[in-house]
């Protein structure tokens, strides 16, 4: 049974190993071994119920998260695409568990313009987990501006940022 969940990982893997190690490793003389087992199969199952669930609602906010940062790029009037001049720094999540990333744009053109960027948050696997739209206002004609993409939610585990689409208007 222990081999059977080892390959989870995460919080649920260890919650999940440990419910099948201390029902199989408990009795109080009372109870039976398969009681104990079937009382692990239970709790289990339960868990991986609960996983899933949370891994569905983890899609939907990232699906919602993307089809509002769509919404707002689609805003945007006489953009151009600008993802070359976006530079993204080292994504660090804090005490607060929400995850940010420092942007900095480079404005080619003479004139002051602003950007919008896509910021892409992505899991260890490559999967899209949140996705923001940040506006750099005023960078002057050739300078550089600054701005910084946050989460919309907590995120867990590895987490990498990558830029999605950016407009320069």
């Amino acid at each position: 049974m222990v081999a059977t969940v080892a390959w989870m990982r995460g919080a649920a893997g260890v919650v999940l190993s440990l419910v099948v190690l201390g029902a199989a490793g408990c009795s109080d003389g009372g109870g039976s071994p398969t009681s104990a087992v079937s009382g692990a199969a239970s709790a289990v199952k339960s868990a991986g119920e609960a996983v899933s669930s949370a891994a569905a609602e983890a899609a939907k906010a990232a699906e919602s998260a993307a089809a509002v940062a769509k919404g707002k790029l689609a805003e945007v009037k006489n953009g151009v695409d600008a993802k070359e001049q976006v530079s993204l720094g080292s994504v660090t999540t804090g005490g607060d568990g929400y995850t940010t990333v420092p942007v900095t744009v480079r404005n080619t053109d003479d004139a002051t313009k602003s950007f919008a960027v896509q910021v892409e948050f992505r899991d260890e696997s490559g999967g899209l987990v949140d996705t923001v739209v940040v506006t750099v206002s005023d960078v002057p004609g050739k300078g550089t501006g600054q701005g910084t993409a946050r989460s919309t939610h907590k995120l867990s585990g590895t987490v990498s940022a990558r830029t999605g689409a950016a407009l320069r208007y």
